[in-house]
């Protein structure tokens, strides 16, 4: 499963329950859950952990960046913290790279990583607010590249912070 979603969420712990939530509708065939996520700050991370929390759960991360150069992005220690604790507890890890010809910037290592995770999974599980996005490889791009390619989406209605 998928993840995308906002960094700069309203009410975590309430988001999360609603994860919970449509996590016991996916794991219902007795498969474990397997998370591919990117490890951003926010719902990614939500997603993540409560995923791991459950018996078998399983996380692959799929990095826009190497980690030493990811970690600028985020807000402050205790979240670089969690990203490390979250790595490490990553059954596999990969930074997404693009070729020499590719368009190099943050946005578009994001964008890569969305689509790598796209790539890898079977449901895409997004926490977004219905707005359109902000920037290549965001929330609303990944849903409706998730249409684009057939692959079934299941949307939990956030608020930004």
């Amino acid at each position: 499963m998928g993840v995308t979603g906002h960094r700069d969420l309203a009410r975590p712990d309430e988001v999360a329950a609603a994860v919970d939530a449509a996590l016991d509708g996916l794991d219902g065939d007795g498969r474990s859950l397997v998370a591919v996520s990117g490890l951003a700050e926010g719902a990614d991370r939500i997603v993540a952990q409560r995923v791991l929390a459950r018996p078998g759960g399983r996380l692959v991360a799929l990095l826009p960046l190497e980690p030493a150069d990811y970690i600028a992005d985020f807000a402050d220690a205790d979240s670089v913290r969690e990203f490390g604790d979250l790595l490490a507890a990553a059954d596999e890890y990969e930074v997404i790279t693009g070729s020499a010809s590719d368009d190099w910037s943050r946005e578009a290592a994001y964008e890569r990583a969305g689509h790598a995770m796209l790539d890898r999974a079977d449901v895409l599980l997004a926490l977004w607010d219905g707005e359109p996005g902000r920037g290549r490889g965001g929330t609303a791009e990944m849903v409706f590249e998730a249409g684009l390619i057939g692959r079934r989406c299941e949307v939990i209605a956030v608020e930004r912070a």
